[in-house]
Order: C-alpha cells, then sequence, then structure tokens
C-alpha cells in the first residue's frame, strides 16, 4: 500500500502508521506466530513461498529469518535449554528410558578482525547433543538439545527431561547409548545408583560384524557366526562371548587397525558392566537406542542439515531451542505467554 508521509525539520512523520498502531516492516503478532512456524521447518526462501502460497503474501526471506530467529532466542532466553512444565505424576516403581547421543551440525564463524563478515570465514561441524527420555511403555517423549553446551550441560538436560516426564524417589532409570564415555558417564552421575546403562545392542553388533569377517573366511559362515554370537550374548552373558574371541585374537605384532579380533575383544571388556541384555529382555526394556537416532532426524537433521545450509553456532543453538520447544508441546504455552516483543 502506499502511505503518505510529511516531514517537519528532520522529522518524519506518518499519520496512517500512528493512526493504526502498526510500524514499516512489522509484523503482527499472529503473524509472527504464523512466520516462525514455517521458518522453524523450512528454509526461508520456502516460507517465503508457502506465504504467497496460503495466504497471498509477499514477505520478504530476511523478514521471515529475522522473526523466527528473534522468537528462536527468545525461547531459549526463556529455557535455558531445559524443558519446561511441570512434572507428570508417575507411580513409584516405575522405570524411565533415558537416551542421549550426538550429531554434527554444519557451522560457520567469521572473523572479529575482518571489517567485511563475508571474508575470513571457517566453516566446521559441530555436535549438538540431544536428550530424551519416557516412562517405560510412553509415548510421550520429553526432549531437550544444545549445540554450545558441553557435555555436562547435556547431562543436566537429561535428567532435566526425565524429571519432566516424572521421575523422582522410588523409580529407575534405564539409560541405553553407545560407546562414547561421556554418554554413560553422564548417566551415572545424573541418576546415581537409580540408574543403569546399557550400550546400545547394533553398536555392538558392528564390532562383532567386523570380528566375524575375520575369523570366517565364507559370508555364509560369517552370518551364521555373527548370529550365534548375537544370541549368545543375549542369553549366555558376555563371558562366553569373550572367550571366543579370545580364541581368534590376532598375534601381538599385528597392527591394532588390522586386528577387528583384538579390537572387538578390548571393547567389550572394558564395558562389561553396560551389557546386561538378558537382563533388559527380560524386563521389557530397550537394547537398542533407535528413539535417539530417530529423534536425531526429526529434531536436528531435518532444519539444521539441509543442503549448503551453514550455521553460526548461536543460531544453531536458538532454533534448536525453538524445534525442541514445538517437539515437548511447550509452542501453545509460549504463544500464549503475555510477553511484548518489537518486531
Amino acid at each position: 500500500m502506499q502511505e503518505p508521509q510529511y516531514r517537519s525539520a528532520t522529522k518524519r512523520i506518518r499519520p496512517f502508521a500512528q493512526s493504526a498502531g502498526v510500524s514499516a516492516r512489522g509484523c503482527s503478532r499472529r503473524l509472527q506466530r504464523t512466520l516462525t512456524d514455517l521458518g522453524a521447518d523450512l528454509p526461508y526462501v520456502q516460507a517465503m513461498d508457502k506465504m504467497v502460497e496460503h495466504y497471498g503474501i509477499v514477505i520478504a526471506e530476511s523478514t521471515i529469518r529475522r522473526i523466527t530467529l528473534e522468537h528462536a532466542q527468545t525461547i531459549q532466553q526463556r529455557s535455558r535449554g531445559l524443558p519446561q512444565g511441570l512434572p507428570k505424576a508417575v507411580a513409584p516403581g516405575q522405570t524411565f528410558i533415558a537416551e542421549m547421543d550426538g550429531t554434527m551440525v554444519p557451522t560457520v564463524r567469521s572473523e572479529a578482525t575482518q571489517g567485511d563478515r563475508r571474508k575470513g570465514k571457517s566453516v566446521q561441524w559441530q555436535e549438538a547433543k540431544v536428550s530424551l527420555a519416557h516412562v517405560q511403555g510412553s509415548k510421550e517423549l520429553t526432549y531437550a538439545a544444545t549445540l554450545l553446551g558441553d557435555v555436562d550441560m547435556a547431562g543436566k538436560q537429561l535428567r532435566a527431561c526425565a524429571k519432566r516426564a516424572g521421575f523422582g524417589k522410588g523409580h529407575r532409570v534405564h539409560g541405553v547409548g553407545d560407546g562414547a564415555p561421556w554418554i554413560a558417564k553422564q548417566v551415572r552421575q545424573r541418576f546415581g545408583s537409580q540408574g543403569s546403562y546399557l550400550l546400545d545392542f547394533y553398536h555392538v553388533c558392528d564390532y562383532l560384524s567386523a570380528a566375524a569377517n575375520a575369523i570366517e573366511a565364507q559370508p555364509a559362515a560369517q552370518h551364521a557366526w555373527l548370529d550365534k554370537q548375537k544370541e549368545r550374548l543375549k542369553t549366555q552373558g558376555l563371558g562366553p562371548l569373550l572367550n571366543e574371541l579370545r580364541a581368534h585374537l590376532e598375534p601381538s605384532q599385528t597392527p591394532d587397525e588390522d586386528a577387528p579380533v583384538r579390537q572387538c575383544h578390548r571393547y567389550l571388556g572394558q564395558r562389561q558392566d553396560q551389557l546386561d541384555y538378558e537382563g533388559a529382555i527380560s524386563q521389557g526394556l530397550p537394547i537398542g537406542s533407535g528413539e535417539i537416532e530417530s529423534a536425531h532426524r526429526y529434531i536436528v537433521q531435518k532444519r539444521l542439515k539441509l543442503p549448503g545450509a551453514w550455521w553460526t553456532p548461536a543460531n544453531a543453538e536458538n532454533m534448536l531451542a525453538l524445534r525442541v520447544n514445538r517437539a515437548n508441546g511447550e509452542w501453545q504455552g509460549y504463544w500464549a505467554t503475555n510477553y511484548r516483543y518489537a518486531a
């Protein structure tokens, strides 16, 4: 629309904008919500096309980006990366599933000494640490994620996820994850005697598969050996499997990278307290970390790992907070909050 404007000395007067209570490039609260909703899921240029398709409104890509990131930053600052809301009521004796893992996000940094921000850029991959927790048998998961936070922050988020899901006295936590030492350490630190940690079974199978290829020459024999060891690990514990691997260890002079049986034996031997698959199966507990692997895809990768997309670390952290907010069902509560936002 065209707007008459007047000038008095150096001051510009805009009668229509003043009487209507609007500002140039400003967006109503309802429009901000729509733009943020689209920007949380889509590249900003695609969000711009969606606005034209569904509402017949042309809004610049830069405006959609600005509005989305402003609200993402507000959500991050309000939550500090921790799940919001009151804990659920859960009867004593229940077991909680807790999982945590890292996924790499492409980020870019500019040198502060460069006047032109387009120069002196460096790109790298940074690890986003994602956590989730829920009561055994429940499909209602609580999530958290951080890119800038360290492993201690990730551990605090995992604990907060469990508490939001209802974890407290009289409960137990069944942690599942890969062999990264920091994950098992955080489960121990955050839950103490109430928690246990199980090494992801399918991660173990990768090591067993490499050992099978070294022990047996024929593909059919490799598959048969692998299936036998997997079943043995689930039903007889670790001892028989370690004995089997010990019988096929490579000579000590063989380089470690060429000794998959030795690698497998050492890997399992160092994690004997994380391999009670028989106990987990008997209690109906998961032995794989598929839930956290899925969370990587629909919380992090779907938006932050698009082709050609590189993020400043701060914007990636804020976008993670925005996407976690939606995954945790906190979206409605955020927009219902009485706050002031200057667009």
